[in-house]
């Protein structure tokens, strides 16, 4: 067996088998490349799912972690540091929000507005104790916790992790009618991915997220968006929610927020929605540590500029014009926003996994979703002859992958 054989068998000896990765033992990486054990070199075109936005290892980011490194990593919140004050300040000016809560995990981020939004209906919309109602969208992927799971309609997700938690509604992604029915006085927020990820980069329909915006005002309802993987330049603007003017009432980030470094997600809000929690009713031991925190203000402080937006903006409209004018066959539909895309096939070829694979094979690194569409998420420092090369390889797979299926060949 090859080290990589042997690494992969080591792994799947005494690691929990929750997921399925492809066949490559990442030990090295740098920018937009990553170097498997072998010394073979791949271009991300995933960042961990939109974790490394600005690349592996961007210096800004290592050197704010470094530089905490020798300082102090962790105080807890019992006591004060000097980074989170700053964090906070700078990620709420960002959010144009006036308050931040932050915590690890983008999972724990969303559980986080969950409660706030519960409380906020309680205390200041006046629901009855026990009787909040959660709107959430249909094919939606907010994490994988009990609670989260309990509104997923995925049955990878959902199956068998019974009994679920109460007290949401779900609705067809897309349609501001079906959510205009489903709020009544008990509604306490509408929780929605303005681009839907997990799903395969499925955008919402021309005016959605503008009619959401006025019918949660109208109907006192709280917008949440959960932009862990839309946000942070992503989709081409600093938040998906940008692209079309929508500030929501809570704004929920992590991945790229950490840097690729550290596990840092955060709920943003104003001070009549956030100020709804107070001492003791919420918390983590590690969120908003100083680590955390200094990496956080270099990630804000890349942002800041715009540059990353803008090349997200100009890069992913010169991706969709080139996968599109292709014109490939077995393939449904090139759907994305910035630097984040996906290309869905019509089920008369190769499956999105077996074209992952063969990806892998010519150096490239993606992954599929839900069978039949596969995801991109280059790091938004990606060179433009690095994206080119890529496209110009994608495109050949897609190309070579409308063969007949086998009966045992099927998914």
């Amino acid at each position: 067996m090859s080290i990589t054989d042997d690494a992969i068998a080591f792994e799947h000896e005494h690691c929990a088998h929750n997921y399925h990765p492809l066949p490559v033992v990442i030990s090295e990486a740098e920018g937009a490349w990553v170097t498997d054990i072998e010394g073979r070199r791949y271009l991300d075109m995933l960042s961990a799912y939109s974790a490394i936005n600005f690349g592996h290892g961007h210096p800004d980011l290592v050197a704010a972690a470094e530089k905490q490194l020798h300082r102090v990593t962790l105080t807890s919140r019992a006591f004060h540091n000097d980074q989170l004050g700053k964090f906070c300040a700078d990620l709420a000016r960002l959010s144009r929000h006036d308050a931040v809560l932050p915590m690890n995990s983008g999972a724990e981020g969303v559980e986080t507005a969950l409660k706030v939004a519960r409380k906020w209906g309680y205390q200041k919309k006046g629901v009855q104790h026990d009787r909040a109602q959660i709107i959430v969208c249909e094919g939606n992927f907010h994490g994988r916790t009990t609670t989260i799971v309990s509104f997923s309609d995925d049955p990878v997700a959902r199956d068998d992790y019974g009994p679920y938690t109460p007290g949401f509604v779900a609705v067809p992604y897309g349609d501001v009618d079906a959510l205009a029915a489903a709020i009544t006085d008990d509604t306490v927020a509408f929780l929605v991915e303005p681009i839907q990820g997990e799903a395969g980069v499925v955008l919402p329909p021309t005016g959605y997220l503008e009619a959401v915006r006025e019918l949660c005002t109208e109907r006192n309802v709280l917008m949440i968006a959960d932009e862990i993987q839309a946000g942070m330049g992503r989709a081409g603007a600093t938040f998906a929610c940008d692209l079309v003017g929508v500030q929501p009432d809570i704004r929920i980030l992590g991945k790229a927020l950490g840097g690729g470094i550290l596990p840092v997600s955060a709920v943003t809000a104003d001070w009549d929605v956030l100020g709804v929690i107070k001492p003791g009713e919420h918390g983590s031991t590690f969120g908003g540590n100083p680590m955390a925190a200094a990496v956080g203000i270099a990630v804000v402080a890349l942002l800041e500029t715009g540059e990353m937006q803008e090349r997200s903006k100009r890069l992913g409209e010169h991706v969709l014009a080139t996968l599109r004018g292709a014109n490939l066959p077995g393939v449904k539909e090139v759907r994305g926003s910035g630097l984040w895309w996906a290309v869905e096939l019509d089920g008369t070829g190769r499956t999105g996994r077996e074209v992952s694979l063969e990806l892998l094979a010519r150096g490239i690194l993606a992954k599929d979703t839900h069978t039949w569409t596969i995801r991109f998420a280059p790091p938004l420092v990606v060179s433009e002859a690095d994206l080119d090369a890529a496209l110009a390889t994608i495109i050949a797979v897609l190309e070579e992958s409308v063969v007949p299926r086998s009966a045992d060949s099927a998914p």
